[in-house]
């Protein structure tokens, strides 16, 4: 797994300044006031700080990108950045101050950081940690990620306690990216089994699945999709009881196609290499529980991910087969390539029948339909509860992750009538998002406040956004973690 960047706490020391032998990161607010730190650089450099913030251009400098001072005169530091950040900047601008210095550093300098004014500073260091990262598992050459960052400050424990929690969502998030990121020839299905086992060592209780006790369970659907492939399909459940024992727990439930062909419905070739990210609801399952253990949540909370491989063989399921669900609803397939709703089902009808959860979120990288809709912008988000919807929609608004909810009704669920079966897999070109949510609904019991969050498009890009590189960029984790902080721990 990706380890996150070395960062330490030290008291601010301005006399070791000079010395720093790397890269040296100060602020100054949009009025163009130095505090101590940017005040010691700019007497070391002979006034370039403040040429540089009472020239013309520092007001053109957007609040948390950088002017950089190349080899500056008077210090051993190959570079000074001076980011334009508030002193009392928190949330999304303070994270996009991080970012910053994040692909200023390039991985590889070392970073002093003069923070001692910064009233947020951990909200810095979160974008620093979250953007600071490669992966690089499969590259011949040396990691491009090797130097190490020290924050000054005036009180370096108080900020590393505060740092602590959002570095546990870096990391949960880092692993969900590492996930996505990895090929389907790697994470196979077994693989991806053993990876999540290996979170046990964190406190999480980690069961697996195989195909007879799926079989036995009557996960239909489930198997259904994975019958065309050599590698075995599986469910993995991952709890952490952080809370009080008699609450019931916040149950998600994740999408795992570790490659998706279409099946015998074949997608075309074309970009077909990046249905590697066909996971990617369940990476963030993973990376969530990842973060609920390493910070010790006072919450239960139930991680379920379906893990399987869509392939096309004389095993494979056809166009216009059959099923019977788990839950005794019988299915009509009528394109194998409307897959993650098969895995869904059968995963979302075990966890309400044997973990009578509290209320229940699905994600999954369901539908292009999702991305002609919203794009790169925003996840899809369906629900049966409206102030469960609006407590997630609240949370991803202030972690800065796009979501944006879409209509459920009647009309739409009357497209998935079947002439042979209860229902079809597919609803038919039109509003091709929603008919695959009204499709999971009718397996949510009416007593469970349910979401439903299509990633499609938000999960895997070819460019950079604020806090993620380009490729996977660990979407909802950190908004996933925040719900569950504020509407779910103990007190």
């Amino acid at each position: 797994m990706s380890t996150l960047t070395p960062i330490s706490f030290v008291t601010t020391d301005l006399d070791a300044v000079a010395d720093h032998v790397g890269r040296v990161a100060v602020f100054v607010d949009s009025e163009g006031k130095l505090d101590t730190g940017a005040r010691r650089v700019n007497r070391l450099t002979k006034g370039a700080v403040a040429r540089i913030v009472e020239g013309e251009g520092w007001a053109k400098v957007k609040e948390g990108d950088s002017v950089t001072v190349g080899y500056p005169a008077g210090m051993k530091a190959d570079a000074v950045d001076v980011i334009r950040l508030e002193r009392n900047a928190k949330g999304t601008v303070a994270r996009k101050a991080g970012a910053t210095l994040a692909k200023t550093r390039g991985g590889k300098a070392d970073m002093l950081i003069l923070a001692a004014q910064l009233r947020h500073a951990q909200e810095m260091v979160f974008g620093l940690v979250m953007r600071d990262y490669a992966f690089e598992n499969h590259k011949s050459a040396d990691s491009t990620r090797t130097g190490a960052v020290q924050v000054m400050c005036g009180k370096p424990d108080e900020l590393k306690e505060a740092v602590a929690p959002l570095l546990a969502v870096a990391e949960g998030a880092h692993m969900t990216r590492d996930l996505v990121n990895e090929p389907s020839n790697v994470l196979t299905t077994t693989h991806y089994t053993e990876r999540l086992k290996e979170m046990e060592s964190l406190g999480l209780k980690v069961e697996v699945l195989d195909e007879a006790a799926l079989e036995k369970l009557g996960m239909r659907t489930l198997l259904s999709v994975g019958q065309g492939s050599e590698s075995p399909s599986y469910v993995v459940t991952m709890r952490w009881d952080g809370g009080d024992k008699d609450a019931a727990p916040l149950a998600l439930v994740g999408k795992g196609v570790v490659f998706d062909t279409g099946g015998i419905s074949l997608k075309p070739a074309a970009n077909m290499e990046n249905m590697t990210m066909d996971m990617g609801g369940s990476a963030v399952v993973a990376g969530v529980m990842r973060t609920l253990a390493l910070r010790g949540a006072k919450a239960n909370v139930v991680g379920v991910v379906g893990i399987v491989e869509n392939m096309p063989s004389g095993k494979a399921s056809r166009p216009g087969d059959v099923v019977t669900s788990m839950k005794g609803d019988t299915i009509e397939n009528i394109n194998t390539d409307a897959e993650g709703r098969l895995v869904l089902c059968d995963a979302m009808w075990y966890t309400q029948e044997t973990f009578k959860p509290a209320a229940m979120i699905d994600l999954a990288t369901l539908t292009g339909a999702i991305i002609v809709g919203l794009g790169n912008e925003n996840a899809g988000v369906f629900s049966n509860n409206t102030p469960f919807c609006n407590a997630f929609l609240k949370s991803a608004e202030a972690e800065g992750e796009g979501a944006w909810r879409l209509p459920l009704s009647q009309a739409y669920d009357d497209l998935l009538k079947s002439r042979i079966a209860d229902m079809k897999n597919v609803g038919g070109p039109a509003a091709g998002s929603i008919t695959a949510a009204q499709f999971l609904q009718r397996f949510v019991k009416d007593d469970c406040p349910w979401i439903h969050l299509d990633i499609a498009g938000v999960t895997s890009l070819k460019t950079e956004t604020a806090l993620a590189p380009v490729g996977a960029t660990g979407w909802g984790v950190a908004s996933l973690n925040r719900l569950i902080a504020d509407n779910y721990e103990a007190v």
